[in-house]
């Protein structure tokens, strides 16, 4: 699913920093899109394509069995008798049934997983959303992708077993950070355990669960790695950053769900892929909020309810990425009487870090910024003219 060209950007696509003026390149960011299933295939199309291939089947069967010169019964034409299928003595009851690892954290994981149905509405009219969720506690706190129930009028939630959904409202949603938190009436639920925070490494073998395609039954289970850490992409929402990288298959309808790693603990939410495009070709590559992000937007989000949007940093500056292949994010223009100007930050300097948290691009430091909350103190280092300068910057509201 990747698109390796950048979406069509507004005036300003950034609004926590001025726009920059950098150069563009031959190879443009790619564009990474949220898995959210906004006209999802339909029951109906999955059923056809099924009735279709099943057709197939039966014709070319029929046409082989005639030449073959196979008759109907117990015994070949020539009075051959047929063997029985052999089976496996290991039945349903058997104690090695569903003993695999991914399996054990499939079932333990079944009760805590629901999907998410929303009736939407936008500039083209109405029209339906699906995708998946986490239960965060036994008193109806449901987790999911903001895009997800991005502008719903209604919204339901059905767990697996269940026949008949329950109804959902949306208490909080953070856009920029893309979850959101839901609430049912329900109590005695079993919320989703949640790894510590820099538990995760690079090559832990990691399960993605949730509704794909909105498919009849249960959830889907994909089992991958974790590829890489710390990744910041730009989708149609905005700035996402300390995402993972998977190779474990997300699709359409997994907006939402958890990935979970073998102890059943969950270490992220499944919120997008790269798709492949005319340009480039990316496979597998799919993201999700780390839990890290994850613990801190649940408390603002938790805090936030009742009173509005959360008010984000403002730096104050214009930025656009390096295209020497080092690291940072180049200052391209310092607004006057801005936090920034106020910090002795100049043009032309590179930023490599904000509080410690490495920067690696000009997208990095947007969603760095915009994570961080007016009149916070923040560190910069600085690279200017070959020296590491230091400065620090009390950052203001964003009022756009």
């Amino acid at each position: 699913m990747t698109d390796w060209s950048q979406p069509p950007a507004p005036q300003n696509p950034f609004p926590s920093l001025e726009p920059g003026h950098g150069q563009s390149s031959s190879f443009p960011p790619p564009r990474f899109e949220p898995e959210q299933d906004d006209k999802p295939l339909g029951r109906a199309g999955v059923t056809l394509l099924a009735l279709l291939v099943g057709l197939g089947a039966g014709v070319g069967g029929a046409i082989l069995a005639d030449q073959a010169g196979w008759t109907n019964g117990n015994s070949a034409s020539n009075g051959t008798a047929i063997s029985p299928v052999v089976t496996s003595a290991v039945d349903s009851n058997d104690p090695s049934v569903g003993a695999s690892a991914v399996a054990q954290v499939a079932n333990a994981m079944a009760d805590s997983v629901v999907t998410i149905s929303a009736v939407v509405d936008s500039e083209f009219g109405s029209g339906d959303s699906v995708g998946s969720g986490v239960v965060l506690s036994a008193n109806g706190e449901i987790l999911t992708n903001a895009h997800v129930v991005e502008g719903a009028t209604q919204v339901r939630v059905r767990f697996a077993g269940e026949t008949e959904p329950r109804t959902a409202r949306v208490v909080a949603a953070d856009a920029g950070n893309d979850l959101a938190l839901l609430r049912i009436q329900a109590t005695g639920l079993k919320p989703a355990t949640f790894a510590q925070p820099n538990t995760v490494r690079i090559g832990d073998e990691v399960i993605a669960i949730g509704y794909a395609l909105d498919l009849d039954g249960g959830p889907t289970v994909t089992k991958g790695i974790v590829s890489a850490l710390s990744r910041t992409i730009v989708t149609q929402s905005g700035v996402l950053n300390r995402l993972i990288q998977t190779d474990a298959a997300i699709s359409s309808g997994n907006s939402g769900g958890p990935l979970v790693n073998m102890r059943a603990e969950v270490v992220g939410i499944n919120t997008a892929v790269a798709r492949s495009d005319a340009g480039s070709a990316a496979n597998n590559v799919g993201f999700a909020i780390s839990v890290e992000e994850i613990l801190r937007v649940v408390d603002q989000l938790r805090n936030q309810v009742g009173n509005g949007q959360r008010a984000e940093g403002f730096l104050g500056v214009g930025v656009t990425r390096r295209d020497d292949g080092g690291q940072g994010a180049i200052i391209t223009n310092v607004q006057p009487n801005s936090p920034a100007s106020r910090a002795g930050i100049k043009v032309g300097d590179v930023v490599l870090s904000v509080d410690g948290e490495p920067i690696d691009g000009q997208a990095g430091l947007v969603a760095a910024i915009r994570d961080s909350a007016p009149g916070q103190s923040v560190e910069i280092q600085l690279s200017r003219e070959g020296l590491r300068v230091t400065v620090t910057a009390i950052l203001e509201a964003r009022t756009e």
